[in-house]
């Protein structure tokens, strides 16, 4: 996210090759959503419906295949790297723009904590003499000092990882089954109850909802790579559905199969239910190979979070939204925005006092925000388009974004109370920064750009 300077270019800027396929494409989209956080979650989001988490993914996947429908809508009227703050920002209003960006800033500041607090329930489980607080601390230091001296995830290994991550996912899976089939016999595979039962309801679904959302957050972060993308127009809009579609199937068969195994939403540890369920199933080899395999997944996002998270106060700073001397510095040493990194890693501290279920929602916070005013600016657009003389199809332009829009702001509303609270303050200091900006909102706002945070995201990711 930078403020880019309106200075009119005296030789041709460098291009971006298209090269990259739709297969290309959804591949990145789902190695960027991190399939195992399905099963990092699975506790808290039993705990909240009840024990009908596949019901929370399925109302979740609907959600997100509404604002899939919107993401593809706008990546093929604006057919360069963008975001929700970009489409607003184009199809709305500056300042409304400029807001939502602020909506989705809050993402970046605190997905690494997120992250960190999660793989350190996980290894707490493992681990339960050594204090979770240690975990937490060892995330931290350990992903800031590889961001300080500028260690980057190689793609080979991103691809490594996500190949280790499936495999975890199909073990889990098909020894869940196989559990399941040597307790129940093989009628007990086909039940109704983890989608809906005694202890379940509609209200319980729809915070589990709120929730489960967290594990599709990514998959529109392949909007970033439309201007490498082959006939994007067409390409970006099936590959957004189809991540959303692929990875909310893998979100429901892991939560069904896994339900089976464990019923209800009671658990002697939440945060960390699946190790159990994993040591249940697969006994302490599989256990081990489980929490291998979630830790490092974690890891690996963290270090990618922090890296967009710090690049992004940096270029704020560079650029004077916030104060120059303190974020906008390099490092003469590693070449890397260390403060911006240490003040990031800071942030996670906050991890030592909140729990996952709390710091989840606070992150979909700004995920819906940002969600349903892109399903706003789809029918903005429509408007516009109509008025120039240009018309498009009703169902995709208006009815299909203005369901999205609804179904998304109403998730919002299911999402923890402290967490809203802390989102609408964060909003609130987005206004008096806006303020600020434009001088009591008589001039036009800075144009925010995100695209040098996610590619920070998108490279160590």
């Amino acid at each position: 996210m930078c403020i880019r300077d309106r200075v009119t270019p005296t030789h041709p800027s460098p291009t971006l090759t298209r090269s990259l396929t739709l297969s290309s494409v959804v591949i990145f989209g789902l190695a960027y959503m991190t399939p195992i956080i399905v099963l990092g979650i699975f506790g808290i989001v039993a705990e909240v419906t009840g024990g009908a988490t596949p019901a929370a993914y399925l109302v979740a996947l609907v959600a997100m295949l509404f604002t899939a429908s919107s993401y593809g809508r706008m990546a093929a009227a604006y057919p360069v790297a963008g975001s929700a703050y970009s489409y607003v920002r184009r199809a709305i209003d500056s300042r409304v723009g400029f807001l939502v960006g602020w909506a989705v800033l809050l993402d970046y500041l605190f997905l690494p904590m997120v992250i960190w607090l999660i793989g350190g329930a996980y290894l707490g489980a493992q681990f339960p003499d050594v204090p979770g607080w240690i975990w937490i601390l060892g995330f931290i230091l350990a992903t800031t000092a590889l961001n300080i001296i500028g260690i980057r995830v190689a793609q080979k290994a991103n691809y490594i990882l996500m190949a280790f991550q499936v495999l975890v996912i199909v073990l889990f899976v098909a020894l869940s089954i196989g559990s399941v089939l040597t307790n129940s016999g093989p009628l007990a595979l086909f039940s109704s109850t983890p989608f809906f039962n005694d202890t379940a309801s509609l209200t319980g679904i729809s915070a589990g909802a709120a929730i489960a959302a967290y594990s599709f957050l990514g998959f529109d972060a392949v909007t970033t790579l439309t201007e490498e993308t082959i006939n994007p127009r067409k390409t970006m809009p099936r590959a957004i559905m189809l991540i959303a579609l692929i990875g909310g199937a893998i979100f429901i068969v892991v939560a069904y199969t896994t339900t089976l195994v464990q019923p209800g939403g009671v658990f002697e540890n939440v945060s960390s239910a699946a190790f159990d369920i994993a040591l249940t199933i697969g006994g302490n080899v599989f256990g081990a190979i489980f929490i291998a395999g979630l830790v490092l997944g974690q890891f690996a996002s963290g270090l990618a979070a922090q890296a967009g998270g710090a690049r992004l106060l940096y270029a704020m700073g560079r650029d004077g939204v916030l104060p120059r001397r303190i974020f906008g510095t390099i490092s003469e040493r590693y070449r890397t925005p260390v403060i911006s990194i240490i003040i990031t890693g800071a942030v996670g501290l906050i991890a030592l006092f909140l729990d996952v279920a709390t710091s989840t929602s606070f992150i979909n916070f700004g995920a819906f925000t940002a969600f349903t005013f892109v399903n706003l600016a789809v029918i903005a657009f429509f408007i516009r388009e109509r008025r120039a003389g240009r018309h498009h199809n009703v169902w995709l332009y208006v009815v299909v974004p203005a369901i999205g829009a609804v179904i998304d702001a109403w998730l919002l509303t299911k999402l923890d109370v402290n967490a809203i609270t802390l989102g609408l303050t964060w909003l609130g200091v987005g206004v008096v920064v806006l303020a600020i900006l434009t001088r009591g909102f008589r001039i036009s706002p800075p144009d925010l750009a995100f695209e040098e945070a996610e590619e920070a995201v998108l490279t160590e990711h």
